[in-house]
């Protein structure tokens, strides 16, 4: 996928920038961490997580409703959940489309075909972001390159827990990646990214257990999840925790079905 975004702590500067290829998306945010060593060890355990625990196989193809992006245009409901159940756990999210309608339809419509299955937590930042959103099928990726949506007022403050679409410098770029912010990020708020949900009660237990020891600089190049899907992650970057499914509860599951 050409349009891709990437997280990339500036030395200089101690900016952050959301990446695209040559597009880069300036934030304040806090000096970059040291980086990791290249062989890093596994995460520590956890309570109700096996860190070892194998993915479950992934679903056969996809909707092949996701290769034709321009008639997914559905408008979600006013609020609409969201059930993740990923390899360390569940979680819900909970959409609130008057944050950001925009945004909230294109995730409801990204949902209701179930793009985000067995698509990888790819990026996980520790104190500042998990960042998911390129579709574990090359074919559903290229549909997805240049389907765009416009720029939206930032009414929510980059809370911990809350979800928001990461995007480039150029305006109206956000497609289908998301980040969760691990922590009160209102530095991003200046920089026009709108959230349009967040992670239910405890839920953030569960996010917050994904594997982050992958450090930036040996981190996947997204470009080539893009082209590859998912067998590119496993063979690189084998720790990675993934989304298993990610569908729609409630009353709107029913409204939504095809």
């Amino acid at each position: 996928m050409k349009q891709v975004k990437w997280f990339v702590a500036a030395m200089a500067m101690g900016a952050l920038f959301f990446g695209c290829k040559a597009k880069e998306q300036t934030a304040e945010t806090q000096p970059p961490e040291k980086p990791k060593a290249e062989t890093p060890a596994p995460a520590p355990a956890q309570p109700g997580a096996t860190a070892s625990a194998p993915v479950e196989a992934p679903r056969k193809g996809f909707d092949r409703a996701l290769l034709r992006p321009a008639l997914l245009k559905d408008q979600a409901p006013e609020t609409f959940q969201v059930k993740f159940t990923t390899t360390r756990g569940d979680f819900t999210v909970t959409v609130n489309r008057a944050w950001a309608p925009i945004g909230a339809d294109r995730f409801y419509n990204l949902v209701k075909r179930r793009f985000y299955d067995n698509a990888s937590f790819f990026r996980v930042v520790p104190g500042f972001v998990v960042q998911f959103g390129i579709s574990a099928y090359p074919p559903v990726s290229a549909a997805w390159e240049n389907a765009n949506i416009q720029d939206e007022p930032v009414t929510q403050s980059n809370k911990r827990g809350y979800l928001t679409y990461a995007k480039t410098s150029m305006p109206n770029t956000r497609s289908t990646q998301v980040f969760i912010n691990l922590k009160d990020n209102a530095g991003l708020d200046r920089q026009g990214f709108s959230p349009f949900g967040v992670v239910d009660g405890k839920g953030m237990n569960v996010v917050d257990m994904f594997y982050d020891q992958y450090s930036e600089s040996s981190g996947p190049d997204q470009d080539q999840i893009s082209k590859l899907g998912k067998p590119y992650l496993d063979k690189g970057w084998p720790k990675l925790d993934s989304i298993k499914s990610a569908t729609l509860m409630g009353p709107s599951a029913e409204t939504a079905k095809p």
